[in-house]
């Protein structure tokens, strides 16, 4: 049951932190709590497909929000603020991905 609580609030976690208009402060809050629960996860294959799974959906959002701010003439205010949430999914990506590596390290590393 935990484990299923700790996945709803990653995923909780992970939609509030798309936002590129959330407070600094309150960002850093949320990415604390969005690492706790992915410390909760336990480090097995199971849980590593899961945040691998994140993980692409993050690169995937980066990915349309780059197309659809390449699709803005850049000098218009929606190309601005597209730049500006390309930004924040970008970082968002690398903070899961890296938090994928770690999980496949701690994976591998364990014994069979």
């Amino acid at each position: 049951m935990e484990r299923f609580i700790a996945r709803a609030n990653i995923d909780h976690y992970l939609e509030l932190l798309k936002d590129g208009d959330v407070p600094s402060p309150t960002r850093s809050t949320i990415t604390t709590l969005l690492i706790e629960e992915e410390d909760k996860l336990g480090h097995d294959y199971e849980q590593l497909e899961f945040v691998e799974s994140r993980a692409a959906t993050c690169r995937a959002r980066a990915d349309r929000q780059r197309r659809l701010m390449d699709s803005f003439n850049p000098d218009s205010d929606d190309w601005v603020q597209a730049e500006r949430v390309l930004v924040n999914f970008e970082s968002l990506a690398q903070f899961v991905e890296s938090y994928c590596h770690q999980m496949r390290r701690k994976v591998s590393n364990r014994p069979l």
